[in-house]
C-alpha cells in the first residue's frame, strides 16, 4: 500500500493507476489500507465479508502495479542493458516475452526492455474498462480471474528479479523493509486464493517460506 512509502520520492517506472475516489472500488482500497495497518496480514488479505471476490482481487492487482513500480522505479539506475542482458532470477530462471497479441512467439530480451514490456501489458489490461470495470454495476468479464492471474503471475517475476539480481541496490538505498512487506502481503494475498501456480514462485521459494512461516 502507498502508506508503506511515507512522504518519500514516489519516483515510479510507469504511471501510476488511480482508483477513482468516490467509487465502491477506492473504498475497498481504503478497507486495505486500515487492516494493512494493523500489522495482521493473514487478516489484511482476506475477503472482506459481503464483497464480491473478482472485486477485492482487482482492486489488490491495482494496488500491487503500483507498488512494483515504485520499487522497480526506485533501482532502474541499477537495471540496463549491461547490467541484466537477459530477464532472469537466479541462474536457474530466465524468462522470454510473449504477450499473445503484438508479440506471439517468446523473445528473449534484457530485463529493462522485458519490465518495461510487461508493465506496460499490465498497464492496458488495467486501463481496460471491459476487464476491469471501475464502474458500480458494470460486471467483470468471465475471463476476470484468469487475466488477474496472469497478470499476478507476471508482476511476481519483478519482484523475483529484484530480489536475485538487485538486493545490493535495495539495501544500498534502505528499501529493503518497502520490499520484504510489500512482497509478504503480494505472497499472502496469492496464497489466500491460489493466484499464482507453486512452481511459478519456486525462484524465491526460500524466502517465501521464510516471510510466511512466522505468521503461520
Amino acid at each position: 500500500m502507498s502508506f508503506l512509502f511515507g512522504n518519500r520520492s514516489s519516483k515510479t517506472f510507469k504511471p501510476k493507476k488511480n482508483i477513482p475516489e468516490g467509487s465502491h472500488q477506492y473504498e475497498l482500497l481504503k478497507h486495505a489500507e486500515a487492516t494493512l495497518g494493523s500489522g495482521n496480514l493473514r487478516m489484511a488479505v482476506m475477503l472482506p465479508d459481503g464483497e464480491d471476490l473478482n472485486e477485492w482481487v482487482a482492486v489488490n492487482t491495482v494496488d500491487f502495479f503500483n507498488q512494483i513500480n515504485m520499487l522497480y522505479g526506485t533501482i532502474t539506475d541499477f537495471c540496463s542493458e549491461d547490467s541484466c542482458p537477459v530477464m532472469s532470477a537466479g541462474p536457474k530462471y530466465e524468462y522470454h516475452w510473449a504477450d499473445g497479441t503484438n508479440i506471439k512467439k517468446p523473445i528473449k530480451c534484457s530485463a529493462p526492455k522485458y519490465i518495461d514490456y510487461l508493465m506496460t501489458w499490465v498497464q492496458d489490461q488495467l486501463d481496460d474498462e471491459t476487464l476491469f470495470p471501475s464502474k458500480i454495476g458494470v460486471p467483470f468479464p468471465k475471463n476476470f480471474m484468469s487475466v488477474a492471474k496472469t497478470i499476478l503471475k507476471r508482476l511476481f517475476r519483478v519482484y523475483a528479479h529484484i530480489y536475485h539480481q538487485h538486493f545490493d541496490a535495495v539495501m544500498q538505498l534502505q528499501e529493503e523493509a518497502h520490499l520484504n512487506t510489500s512482497f509478504k502481503h503480494f505472497i499472502f494475498f496469492v496464497q489466500e486464493f491460489n493466484l499464482i501456480d507453486r512452481k511459478e514462485l519456486a525462484p524465491l521459494q526460500e524466502l517465501i517460506e521464510k516471510l510466511t512461516t512466522k505468521d503461520r
